[in-house]
Protein backbone atom coordinates (compact mmCIF):
# COMPACT_ATOMS: atom_id res chain seq x y z
CA UNK A 1 0.00 0.00 0.00
CA UNK A 2 1.38 3.43 -0.94
CA UNK A 3 1.52 5.78 2.03
CA UNK A 4 1.55 9.53 1.30
CA UNK A 5 4.45 11.45 2.79
CA UNK A 6 3.54 14.05 5.39
CA UNK A 7 5.89 17.03 5.37
CA UNK A 8 6.01 17.48 9.15
CA UNK A 9 6.85 13.86 9.83
CA UNK A 10 10.24 13.58 8.15
CA UNK A 11 13.21 14.06 10.45
CA UNK A 12 16.83 14.92 9.66
CA UNK A 13 19.46 13.21 11.82
CA UNK A 14 22.57 14.54 10.08
CA UNK A 15 24.93 17.33 11.08
CA UNK A 16 26.74 19.23 8.31
CA UNK A 17 30.46 18.60 7.91
CA UNK A 18 31.48 22.12 8.95
CA UNK A 19 29.59 21.82 12.22
CA UNK A 20 31.23 18.45 12.91
CA UNK A 21 34.70 19.90 12.38
CA UNK A 22 33.98 22.85 14.67
CA UNK A 23 32.55 20.58 17.34
CA UNK A 24 35.59 18.27 17.12
CA UNK A 25 38.04 21.18 17.52
CA UNK A 26 36.14 22.55 20.49
CA UNK A 27 36.12 19.07 21.99
CA UNK A 28 39.91 18.79 21.66
CA UNK A 29 40.38 22.06 23.57
CA UNK A 30 38.02 21.02 26.34
CA UNK A 31 39.62 17.58 26.49
CA UNK A 32 43.06 19.07 27.06
CA UNK A 33 41.71 21.14 29.94
CA UNK A 34 39.92 18.22 31.53
CA UNK A 35 42.55 15.52 30.91
CA UNK A 36 44.26 15.72 34.28
CA UNK A 37 41.00 15.05 36.10
CA UNK A 38 40.06 12.16 33.85
CA UNK A 39 43.40 10.42 34.27
CA UNK A 40 42.85 10.24 38.01
CA UNK A 41 39.73 8.13 37.67
CA UNK A 42 39.52 6.46 34.27
CA UNK A 43 41.17 5.79 30.94
CA UNK A 44 41.32 8.73 28.55
CA UNK A 45 38.59 8.45 25.93
CA UNK A 46 41.01 9.68 23.26
CA UNK A 47 43.11 6.52 23.76
CA UNK A 48 40.60 4.01 25.13
CA UNK A 49 42.06 0.92 26.78
CA UNK A 50 40.53 -1.80 28.89
CA UNK A 51 41.33 -1.55 32.58
CA UNK A 52 44.19 -3.90 33.44
CA UNK A 53 42.73 -4.44 36.91
CA UNK A 54 39.24 -5.41 35.75
CA UNK A 55 38.32 -9.00 34.90
CA UNK A 56 38.04 -9.82 31.20
CA UNK A 57 34.25 -9.74 31.42
CA UNK A 58 34.31 -6.15 32.63
CA UNK A 59 33.02 -7.21 36.04
CA UNK A 60 34.09 -6.07 39.48
CA UNK A 61 33.64 -7.21 43.04
CA UNK A 62 30.49 -5.98 44.77
CA UNK A 63 31.07 -2.55 46.26
CA UNK A 64 34.45 -2.11 44.53
CA UNK A 65 35.29 0.77 42.24
CA UNK A 66 36.78 -0.01 38.81
CA UNK A 67 37.96 1.85 35.76
CA UNK A 68 35.42 2.24 32.99
CA UNK A 69 36.05 -0.46 30.37
CA UNK A 70 36.42 0.94 26.85
CA UNK A 71 36.66 -1.29 23.77
CA UNK A 72 39.52 -0.66 21.30
CA UNK A 73 39.05 2.26 18.92
CA UNK A 74 37.92 0.99 15.49
CA UNK A 75 40.00 2.68 12.76
CA UNK A 76 36.88 3.57 10.77
CA UNK A 77 35.12 5.32 13.67
CA UNK A 78 36.68 8.73 12.98
CA UNK A 79 35.74 8.65 9.28
CA UNK A 80 32.84 10.79 7.98
CA UNK A 81 29.48 9.13 8.50
CA UNK A 82 28.21 7.26 5.43
CA UNK A 83 25.17 8.43 3.50
CA UNK A 84 23.28 5.14 3.20
CA UNK A 85 23.02 1.75 4.84
CA UNK A 86 25.00 -0.96 3.00
CA UNK A 87 22.85 -2.46 0.25
CA UNK A 88 22.80 -6.26 0.08
CA UNK A 89 21.32 -6.99 -3.33
CA UNK A 90 21.04 -10.69 -2.51
CA UNK A 91 18.15 -9.99 -0.09
CA UNK A 92 14.75 -10.17 -1.74
CA UNK A 93 12.40 -7.69 -0.13
CA UNK A 94 9.39 -9.14 1.67
CA UNK A 95 7.10 -6.23 2.63
CA UNK A 96 5.94 -5.82 6.23
CA UNK A 97 2.16 -6.12 6.32
CA UNK A 98 1.33 -6.08 10.02
CA UNK A 99 2.18 -3.83 12.96
CA UNK A 100 1.92 -0.40 11.35
CA UNK A 101 0.88 1.98 14.13
CA UNK A 102 0.14 5.32 12.42
CA UNK A 103 -3.18 6.78 13.58
CA UNK A 104 -5.26 9.86 12.67
CA UNK A 105 -4.57 12.91 14.79
CA UNK A 106 -6.88 13.88 17.63
CA UNK A 107 -6.78 16.81 20.09
CA UNK A 108 -5.34 15.99 23.50
CA UNK A 109 -8.15 15.00 25.92
CA UNK A 110 -6.30 16.73 28.75
CA UNK A 111 -5.64 20.21 30.06
CA UNK A 112 -2.17 21.40 28.98
CA UNK A 113 -0.52 23.98 31.25
CA UNK A 114 2.97 25.46 30.69
CA UNK A 115 4.86 25.44 34.00
CA UNK A 116 8.48 26.16 33.07
CA UNK A 117 11.05 26.99 30.40
CA UNK A 118 14.40 25.38 29.61
CA UNK A 119 17.13 25.75 26.99
CA UNK A 120 17.13 22.79 24.55
CA UNK A 121 16.17 20.27 27.25
CA UNK A 122 16.60 16.55 26.63
CA UNK A 123 15.35 14.54 29.63
CA UNK A 124 13.85 14.81 33.11
CA UNK A 125 13.52 12.69 36.24
CA UNK A 126 11.54 13.22 39.44
CA UNK A 127 13.12 13.06 42.89
CA UNK A 128 11.13 11.49 45.75
CA UNK A 129 10.22 14.92 47.19
CA UNK A 130 8.62 16.07 43.92
CA UNK A 131 11.59 18.10 42.70
CA UNK A 132 12.58 17.56 39.08
CA UNK A 133 15.97 17.17 37.42
CA UNK A 134 16.14 18.44 33.81
CA UNK A 135 19.10 18.11 31.44
CA UNK A 136 19.92 20.81 28.91
CA UNK A 137 21.99 19.65 25.95
CA UNK A 138 24.53 22.47 26.30
CA UNK A 139 25.73 20.79 29.49
CA UNK A 140 23.62 22.16 32.32
CA UNK A 141 21.66 20.11 34.83
CA UNK A 142 18.72 21.99 36.33
CA UNK A 143 16.87 21.33 39.57
CA UNK A 144 13.23 22.47 39.62
CA UNK A 145 12.01 22.63 43.21
CA UNK A 146 8.43 21.66 44.10
CA UNK A 147 7.60 25.38 44.34
CA UNK A 148 8.66 25.88 40.70
CA UNK A 149 11.96 27.67 41.32
CA UNK A 150 14.88 26.49 39.15
CA UNK A 151 18.59 26.40 39.95
CA UNK A 152 21.76 24.98 38.42
CA UNK A 153 23.30 21.75 39.72
CA UNK A 154 27.09 21.99 39.76
CA UNK A 155 29.69 19.24 39.53
CA UNK A 156 29.21 17.78 36.03
CA UNK A 157 32.16 17.08 33.71
CA UNK A 158 32.37 18.94 30.36
CA UNK A 159 30.19 17.70 27.52
CA UNK A 160 30.57 17.84 23.74
CA UNK A 161 27.46 19.86 22.85
CA UNK A 162 26.30 20.22 19.27
CA UNK A 163 24.01 18.47 16.82
CA UNK A 164 22.34 15.61 18.65
CA UNK A 165 25.06 15.42 21.31
CA UNK A 166 25.39 17.06 24.70
CA UNK A 167 24.05 16.34 28.16
CA UNK A 168 21.44 13.66 27.53
CA UNK A 169 19.51 11.41 29.93
CA UNK A 170 19.29 11.65 33.73
CA UNK A 171 18.04 8.94 36.08
CA UNK A 172 17.57 8.68 39.83
CA UNK A 173 18.95 5.53 41.47
CA UNK A 174 16.34 3.09 42.82
CA UNK A 175 17.77 3.62 46.32
CA UNK A 176 18.07 7.41 45.95
CA UNK A 177 16.39 8.14 49.28
CA UNK A 178 19.32 6.39 50.96
CA UNK A 179 22.23 6.81 48.53
CA UNK A 180 21.39 10.16 46.85
CA UNK A 181 22.91 8.67 43.66
CA UNK A 182 22.09 10.14 40.26
CA UNK A 183 23.16 8.75 36.86
CA UNK A 184 23.49 10.71 33.63
CA UNK A 185 24.57 10.04 30.05
CA UNK A 186 26.32 12.52 27.77
CA UNK A 187 28.52 13.06 24.75
CA UNK A 188 32.06 13.10 26.14
CA UNK A 189 34.81 15.07 24.32
CA UNK A 190 37.71 13.12 22.86
CA UNK A 191 40.66 13.74 20.53
CA UNK A 192 39.05 11.53 17.86
CA UNK A 193 35.57 12.99 18.38
CA UNK A 194 32.84 12.49 20.94
CA UNK A 195 31.54 9.25 22.42
CA UNK A 196 28.66 8.29 24.69
CA UNK A 197 29.59 8.14 28.37
CA UNK A 198 27.69 7.21 31.53
CA UNK A 199 28.48 8.86 34.87
CA UNK A 200 27.19 8.78 38.43
CA UNK A 201 27.44 11.08 41.41
CA UNK A 202 25.91 11.98 44.76
CA UNK A 203 23.37 14.79 44.81
CA UNK A 204 23.64 16.99 47.86
CA UNK A 205 21.48 20.08 47.62
CA UNK A 206 22.43 21.75 44.32
CA UNK A 207 25.78 20.00 43.87
CA UNK A 208 27.00 16.63 42.63
CA UNK A 209 29.92 15.16 44.55
CA UNK A 210 32.04 12.07 43.82
CA UNK A 211 31.11 12.35 40.14
CA UNK A 212 32.88 9.76 37.98
CA UNK A 213 32.53 8.14 34.58
CA UNK A 214 31.57 4.48 34.98
CA UNK A 215 31.11 3.46 31.33
CA UNK A 216 32.27 4.63 27.91
CA UNK A 217 31.09 3.39 24.53
CA UNK A 218 34.40 3.95 22.78
CA UNK A 219 34.20 4.28 18.98
CA UNK A 220 34.89 8.02 19.30
CA UNK A 221 34.08 9.96 16.16
CA UNK A 222 31.49 12.05 14.32
CA UNK A 223 27.76 11.46 14.06
CA UNK A 224 24.60 11.94 16.09
CA UNK A 225 22.15 9.27 17.32
CA UNK A 226 23.53 8.67 20.80
CA UNK A 227 20.43 6.91 22.19
CA UNK A 228 21.57 7.31 25.81
CA UNK A 229 18.41 6.29 27.68
CA UNK A 230 18.82 4.81 31.18
CA UNK A 231 16.50 2.30 32.90
CA UNK A 232 16.85 0.10 35.98
CA UNK A 233 15.87 -3.54 36.34
CA UNK A 234 12.76 -4.11 38.49
CA UNK A 235 14.91 -5.39 41.37
CA UNK A 236 17.06 -2.24 41.22
CA UNK A 237 20.28 -4.24 40.88
CA UNK A 238 21.15 -3.54 37.24
CA UNK A 239 21.20 -0.64 34.81
CA UNK A 240 20.14 -0.80 31.16
CA UNK A 241 21.59 1.75 28.75
CA UNK A 242 20.64 2.32 25.13
CA UNK A 243 23.55 3.21 22.85
CA UNK A 244 22.81 4.54 19.36
CA UNK A 245 24.94 3.63 16.35
CA UNK A 246 26.04 7.25 15.70
CA UNK A 247 24.71 7.29 12.08
CA UNK A 248 27.39 4.77 11.11
CA UNK A 249 25.09 1.82 10.32
CA UNK A 250 27.36 -1.25 10.49
CA UNK A 251 28.53 -0.99 14.14
CA UNK A 252 25.03 -2.05 15.20
CA UNK A 253 25.95 -5.55 13.94
CA UNK A 254 29.52 -5.55 15.28
CA UNK A 255 29.76 -7.40 18.63
CA UNK A 256 33.12 -5.74 19.34
CA UNK A 257 31.51 -2.26 19.45
CA UNK A 258 29.18 -0.95 22.14
CA UNK A 259 27.19 1.33 19.81
CA UNK A 260 23.94 0.25 18.20
CA UNK A 261 23.19 -1.85 21.28
CA UNK A 262 21.25 -2.02 24.53
CA UNK A 263 23.61 -2.81 27.41
CA UNK A 264 22.93 -4.45 30.77
CA UNK A 265 25.39 -3.21 33.39
CA UNK A 266 26.01 -3.29 37.10
CA UNK A 267 25.40 -0.04 38.95
CA UNK A 268 29.16 0.57 38.65
CA UNK A 269 29.06 0.33 34.85
CA UNK A 270 30.56 -3.15 34.52
CA UNK A 271 29.21 -6.12 32.53
CA UNK A 272 26.33 -7.70 34.45
CA UNK A 273 26.47 -11.41 35.31
CA UNK A 274 23.79 -13.30 33.42
CA UNK A 275 24.21 -11.36 30.19
CA UNK A 276 23.94 -13.57 27.08
CA UNK A 277 27.69 -13.42 26.32
CA UNK A 278 29.07 -12.54 29.75
CA UNK A 279 31.61 -15.38 29.61
CA UNK A 280 33.21 -13.94 26.44
CA UNK A 281 34.38 -10.84 28.29
CA UNK A 282 35.11 -7.46 26.72
CA UNK A 283 32.38 -5.58 24.89
CA UNK A 284 30.30 -8.68 24.21
CA UNK A 285 29.89 -9.31 27.93
CA UNK A 286 27.90 -6.07 28.26
CA UNK A 287 25.49 -6.52 25.35
CA UNK A 288 21.85 -7.39 26.05
CA UNK A 289 20.48 -6.82 22.52
CA UNK A 290 21.96 -5.59 19.23
CA UNK A 291 20.90 -4.24 15.85
CA UNK A 292 19.54 -0.88 17.06
CA UNK A 293 19.65 2.49 15.29
CA UNK A 294 18.75 5.34 17.66
CA UNK A 295 17.04 3.90 20.75
CA UNK A 296 15.46 6.65 22.89
CA UNK A 297 12.76 5.02 25.05
CA UNK A 298 13.53 2.19 27.49
CA UNK A 299 10.83 1.10 29.96
CA UNK A 300 10.09 -1.90 32.17
CA UNK A 301 6.45 -2.84 32.72
CA UNK A 302 5.21 -4.45 35.96
CA UNK A 303 5.25 -7.91 34.35
CA UNK A 304 9.04 -7.61 33.92
CA UNK A 305 9.00 -7.05 30.17
CA UNK A 306 11.43 -4.48 28.72
CA UNK A 307 10.06 -2.25 25.96
CA UNK A 308 12.22 -0.07 23.73
CA UNK A 309 11.39 2.44 21.04
CA UNK A 310 13.80 3.89 18.52
CA UNK A 311 13.99 6.27 15.60
CA UNK A 312 14.15 4.53 12.27
CA UNK A 313 15.45 6.17 9.08
CA UNK A 314 12.92 7.73 6.67
CA UNK A 315 9.99 5.83 8.11
CA UNK A 316 10.42 2.68 10.16
CA UNK A 317 10.34 4.00 13.75
CA UNK A 318 9.99 0.97 16.04
CA UNK A 319 8.51 -0.27 19.30
CA UNK A 320 10.38 -3.42 20.31
CA UNK A 321 9.97 -5.98 23.05
CA UNK A 322 13.56 -6.64 24.10
CA UNK A 323 14.66 -10.18 24.89
CA UNK A 324 18.23 -11.11 25.85
CA UNK A 325 20.56 -11.99 23.02
CA UNK A 326 18.22 -11.00 20.22
CA UNK A 327 19.26 -8.98 17.20
CA UNK A 328 16.77 -6.38 15.93
CA UNK A 329 18.20 -6.14 12.45
CA UNK A 330 19.49 -2.62 11.85
CA UNK A 331 20.87 -1.74 9.30
CA UNK A 332 20.26 -4.97 7.36
CA UNK A 333 16.50 -4.61 7.65
CA UNK A 334 14.10 -1.79 8.52
CA UNK A 335 10.50 -0.94 7.72
CA UNK A 336 11.77 2.42 6.44
CA UNK A 337 14.27 3.56 3.80
CA UNK A 338 17.42 5.66 3.60
CA UNK A 339 16.92 9.43 3.40
CA UNK A 340 18.32 9.32 -0.11
CA UNK A 341 15.42 7.09 -1.11
CA UNK A 342 17.59 3.99 -1.43
CA UNK A 343 15.43 1.15 -0.07
CA UNK A 344 16.21 -1.08 2.89
CA UNK A 345 14.61 -4.56 3.01
CA UNK A 346 11.64 -4.84 5.39
CA UNK A 347 11.92 -7.00 8.51
CA UNK A 348 10.13 -10.06 7.03
CA UNK A 349 12.94 -10.28 4.45
CA UNK A 350 15.27 -11.66 7.14
CA UNK A 351 13.10 -13.50 9.69
CA UNK A 352 16.10 -14.43 11.85
CA UNK A 353 16.05 -10.82 13.10
CA UNK A 354 13.50 -9.83 15.74
CA UNK A 355 10.78 -7.69 14.18
CA UNK A 356 9.23 -4.66 15.89
CA UNK A 357 5.92 -5.18 17.65
CA UNK A 358 4.76 -1.84 16.18
CA UNK A 359 6.28 0.51 13.61
CA UNK A 360 5.54 3.90 12.10
CA UNK A 361 5.86 4.93 8.46
CA UNK A 362 5.73 7.91 7.92
CA UNK A 363 7.96 8.61 10.90
CA UNK A 364 6.78 10.10 14.16
CA UNK A 365 10.38 10.55 15.43
CA UNK A 366 9.83 9.10 18.91
CA UNK A 367 11.43 10.73 21.94
CA UNK A 368 10.96 9.64 25.57
CA UNK A 369 8.56 6.93 26.75
CA UNK A 370 6.78 6.11 30.03
CA UNK A 371 4.60 3.34 31.39
CA UNK A 372 1.64 5.00 33.09
CA UNK A 373 0.54 3.80 36.54
CA UNK A 374 -0.88 6.96 38.12
CA UNK A 375 -4.20 7.77 39.76
CA UNK A 376 -5.12 10.91 37.79
CA UNK A 377 -5.97 8.95 34.63
CA UNK A 378 -7.23 5.53 35.79
CA UNK A 379 -8.55 4.79 32.30
CA UNK A 380 -4.97 4.81 30.99
CA UNK A 381 -3.28 2.68 33.61
CA UNK A 382 -0.97 0.19 31.96
CA UNK A 383 -0.56 2.24 28.77
CA UNK A 384 2.70 3.32 27.21
CA UNK A 385 3.02 6.99 26.29
CA UNK A 386 5.60 8.10 23.70
CA UNK A 387 6.59 11.67 22.89
CA UNK A 388 6.82 12.46 19.18
CA UNK A 389 9.29 15.01 17.84
CA UNK A 390 8.69 15.20 14.09
CA UNK A 391 4.99 14.37 14.41
CA UNK A 392 4.62 16.92 17.25
CA UNK A 393 2.42 14.90 19.54
CA UNK A 394 1.95 12.11 22.06
CA UNK A 395 1.20 8.47 21.25
CA UNK A 396 -0.75 6.19 23.61
CA UNK A 397 -0.30 2.43 23.28
CA UNK A 398 -2.18 -0.31 25.11
CA UNK A 399 -0.40 -3.47 26.21
CA UNK A 400 -1.58 -7.02 26.76
CA UNK A 401 1.39 -9.14 27.76
CA UNK A 402 3.73 -9.24 24.78
CA UNK A 403 1.28 -7.57 22.39
CA UNK A 404 0.82 -3.85 21.82
CA UNK A 405 -1.89 -1.86 20.05
CA UNK A 406 -1.87 1.81 19.03
CA UNK A 407 -4.72 3.59 20.81
CA UNK A 408 -4.46 7.36 20.27
CA UNK A 409 -2.29 10.04 18.73
CA UNK A 410 -2.67 13.48 20.33
CA UNK A 411 -1.49 16.42 18.27
CA UNK A 412 0.32 18.84 20.56
CA UNK A 413 1.55 21.30 17.93
CA UNK A 414 5.09 21.12 19.28
CA UNK A 415 8.00 18.67 19.40
CA UNK A 416 7.73 16.49 22.52
CA UNK A 417 11.17 15.37 23.64
CA UNK A 418 10.46 13.58 26.93
CA UNK A 419 7.64 12.50 29.25
CA UNK A 420 7.46 11.80 32.97
CA UNK A 421 4.78 10.72 35.42
CA UNK A 422 4.50 13.15 38.32
CA UNK A 423 3.85 11.96 41.90
CA UNK A 424 0.19 13.08 41.65
CA UNK A 425 -0.34 11.10 38.43
CA UNK A 426 -0.16 14.06 36.05
CA UNK A 427 1.88 13.60 32.89
CA UNK A 428 4.66 16.12 32.36
CA UNK A 429 5.93 16.75 28.84
CA UNK A 430 9.18 18.44 27.85
CA UNK A 431 9.41 20.35 24.59
CA UNK A 432 12.46 19.77 22.44
CA UNK A 433 13.46 23.42 22.27
CA UNK A 434 14.51 23.16 18.62
CA UNK A 435 12.89 23.82 15.22
CA UNK A 436 10.25 26.15 16.59
CA UNK A 437 9.65 24.41 19.92
CA UNK A 438 10.17 26.66 22.90
CA UNK A 439 11.70 24.25 25.42
CA UNK A 440 8.71 24.56 27.71
CA UNK A 441 7.77 22.16 30.50
CA UNK A 442 4.10 21.22 30.12
CA UNK A 443 1.75 19.67 32.71
CA UNK A 444 -1.02 17.42 31.38
CA UNK A 445 -3.93 17.04 33.81
CA UNK A 446 -7.50 15.73 33.73
CA UNK A 447 -10.10 18.06 32.28
CA UNK A 448 -12.65 19.31 34.79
Amino acid sequence: MDIPALPLLHKRDGVDAGARVAESCAGMIRQSFFLATLLASSACSAQPQASSSAPSGGGTQAGASAQAFVPPQPPEAAQPVPKDAPLDRSIKNVPATTGRANLPESPPPVTVTPIGQFDAPFAMAFLPDGALLVTEKAGKLKLRAPDGSVSDVIGLPPVEAGGQGGLLDVAVAPDFSKSRTVFWSYAEPGANGSALALAKGTLQGRALSSARVIWRSGSNGPGGQFGANIAFSPDGQFLFLSSGERQRFTPAQDPAQLIGKVLRLTLDGQAAPGNPNFAKGGAEAMIWTSGHRNPYGLVFTPDGRLWEEEMGPKGGDELNLLEPGKNYGWPTVSNGDNYSGQPIPDHPSRPEFAAPVLWWNPSISPGGMIHYSGAMFPQWKGSLFIGALGAEGVVRITLNGATAKPAEFWTMGTRIRDLAQAPDGAIWALEDGERGSGGRLLRLTAKR
